[in-house]
């Protein structure tokens, strides 16, 4: 049992000593997400190498907690490979305990230096919540209600503003979460949202509303 430990605690080191800045996974994220636009995907760390390396462990640069979509699978719309991104995907891409546990392993354990909170047009959850047909969907349609009431304080269309609200809503309860306080303040961790176009395939990169 040390033992295991004693490996955990050296795999988890090696995880932190290997993080890239907030500023450059973004960057990352931004320029894989330009290749899939222009249809010059490079499919990077899928050779038998990376699998080998992966499988002793793992250390994502990035989470992402996306919408479980199926037209918007993370992984192809960044032009990321295998052990790059730490993929958290639910209706709505809304943010539960479950969810925050899961980014927290991300984060403190595997060294993950960015978190984005990928919402995207058309949100089938959000539109739900929005025209009030929530049967089935009451838990997620629970947590996007707060940001209905926002877009509907705004000027322009309801479920376009409740998009990007409700992926705002999210970072900003990423970076109130305490176990992140710290990393955000050193500038170890960097918290954003991102809307996807379904039609144009680009992620549009959207800043946290000031008090």
């Amino acid at each position: 049992m040390r033992y295991l430990l004693f490996i955990f605690l050296f795999l988890s080191s090696f995880a932190w000593s290997a993080r890239v800045t907030p500023e450059a996974a973004l960057q990352k994220l931004i320029e894989g997400n330009d290749r899939f636009m222009k249809s010059a995907l490079e499919h990077p760390h899928r050779e038998d190498e990376r699998r080998t390396e992966t499988a002793i462990a793992q250390k994502p640069f990035a989470v992402v907690l996306g919408c479980s979509d199926s037209r918007v699978p993370p992984e192809i719309i960044f032009d990321q490979g295998i052990g790059d991104l730490f993929i958290v995907r639910v209706a709505g891409n809304v943010l539960g305990p479950i969810e925050q546990a899961s980014i927290d392993f991300a984060v403190l354990h595997l060294g993950a230096s960015l978190i984005v909170v990928l919402g995207h047009d058309k949100c089938g959850a959000v539109s739900a919540v929005v025209t009030g047909q929530t049967e089935g969907i009451e838990p997620i349609a629970k947590r996007i209600e707060p940001a209905i009431e926002e877009a509907k304080k705004q000027k322009g269309e309801v479920l376009e503003n409740a998009i990007k609200d409700n992926v705002l809503h999210v970072v900003g309860q990423l970076k109130g979460a305490d176990e992140f306080e710290e990393l955000i303040e050193d500038k170890k961790l960097g918290v954003v949202g991102g809307v996807y176009d379904l039609q144009e395939g680009k992620v549009q990169i959207i800043e946290q509303k000031k008090p």
